[in-house]
């Protein structure tokens, strides 16, 4: 443990209070980018904070990307090492006005986070909280999502740059960093400069509890279907109105009820219908596929055209298209290709005195895409739990532990110079 963790674990805490109050939720229906411009408040408030860090090369572009390099303290030649987290809030709850409530020495128990409506972080559903004894935590006041996904990550990164700024003993080399918009809905590195960025391996802090890493991601596709018909005045109707909604509905009742994010877990893949919009004579579903091979997503594209197609019998007027698309792909295969930089976050973990937990994401990250796009970035934990609900909660001391995990990171092999620059 760093000798100073009580000092790093209040400095993550005012952090990450300060960032979460800003509202940065994105929106899935803009066609602009970022999709929402209050995503630039955050950024610049950022870019601030690290020109006071001494940070000097801190920016954000018109994409409302924050990039920074920090610089390195030894001589020698060291790999550039990035850092990502992603400034946007999920799309599912509100994000705006977030009022976070601050526990001091969780002594168990549940957590009556809104007694008026029935918000409770229950002990049962909630395992983690076993392993929060004594900790600091904090909450939303149930109205609201808390967003430690990802602000947790950004407090944990910029706490790692002010110890490192405040630190120049400890040995490292150059130290990139980067904060993303649009992450929540599947564009957060869709202008993302990788040669500008600089680093050689990357890591994103934006996972799970504390211990859990991922080098896996499920491989997504986006599917839409749509079905035209024929309207007509109901007292007219008799074998001239064909009917859209009747015909979806038949479509989603034979979607595979065991192949359901509701009923899955680990491994196991998903078809999510997603959103629907309809009437009768024009309805469009949206549905999610998941699942981490390709053979997987082959196998779930058939799956669909033959229950458009069941459908499409029982309807015979009703005109049905089916449209997939490839969202981002398992990280896994070319994250084996560069066993060091797991095996460097495994180090680094360990040293930290916390047990590695290697687990698959059902979701995707900006890594997902760098990976495939020749930047390998795994995944590290946050400390937090139940993202993009009423109940999200997070560990400080899981904050300050990522703190530590990322500075056993960044350190430079203890065989290797330690003059300073």
């Amino acid at each position: 443990m760093l000798s100073d963790f009580n000092l790093i674990k209040q400095r993550a805490l005012e952090r990450f209070i300060r960032y979460v109050k800003i509202d940065t939720q994105a929106d899935e229906s803009s066609d602009t980018y970022p999709s929402t411009r209050k995503q630039f408040d955050l950024a610049n408030l950022l870019v601030e904070e690290l020109l006071e860090l001494g940070v000097r090369s801190a920016r954000v572009d018109e994409n409302c990307v924050v990039m920074a390099t920090l610089d390195e303290t030894v001589c020698t030649p060291q790999p550039v090492i990035g850092f990502l987290a992603h400034l946007d809030t999920a799309t599912e709850v509100s994000g705006a006005q977030v009022k976070p409530h601050i526990i001091e020495n969780y002594r168990g128990g549940d957590i009556v986070v809104n007694k008026e409506k029935g918000v409770v972080i229950s002990e049962a559903e909630n395992k983690e909280l076993a392993e929060c004894i004594g900790h600091t935590l904090v909450t939303a006041d149930g109205t609201t999502l808390l967003g430690s996904d990802d602000k947790a990550g950004i407090a944990a990164i910029m706490t790692v740059i002010e110890y490192l700024a405040g630190h120049p003993e400890i040995p490292h080399g150059k130290v990139a960093i980067a904060f993303t918009p649009d992450e929540e809905i599947g564009r957060g590195v869709e202008f993302f400069d990788i040669q500008e960025f600089g680093a050689g391996f990357a890591y994103t802090v934006d996972g799970g509890f504390t211990g859990e890493l991922n080098n896996e991601t499920f491989s997504a596709d986006a599917a839409v279907i749509e079905m035209r018909g024929r309207d007509m005045h109901p007292g007219t109707a008799k074998d001239r109105m064909v009917n859209t909604l009747r015909a979806m509905a038949e479509v989603i009742v034979r979607l595979p009820k065991n192949m359901a994010p509701e009923t899955t877990q680990g491994h196991e893949p998903y078809i999510h219908p997603q959103t629907l919009e309809g009437k009768v004579c024009l309805s469009r579903l949206k549905l999610l596929l998941r699942d981490f091979t390709d053979k997987g997503l082959e196998f779930q594209r058939k799956k669909l055209e033959r229950i458009v197609d069941e459908a499409g019998r029982l309807f015979p007027g009703v005109r049905s298209t089916l449209a997939v698309t490839p969202t981002y792909r398992n990280m896994l295969p070319e994250l084996r290709k560069h066993p060091e930089v797991t095996s460097r976050l495994e180090v680094a973990v360990r040293k930290a005195g916390i047990v590695p937990d290697w687990q698959p994401i059902r979701g995707g990250t900006d890594g997902s895409v760098l990976t495939a796009c020749g930047l390998p970035t795994p995944n590290i934990f946050t400390g937090g739990c139940n993202s993009h609900s009423l109940t999200e909660w997070q560990s400080i001391d899981a904050l300050a532990k990522i703190v530590e995990v990322i500075v056993n990171i960044v350190q430079a092999d203890e065989a290797l110079s330690r003059q300073a620059v």
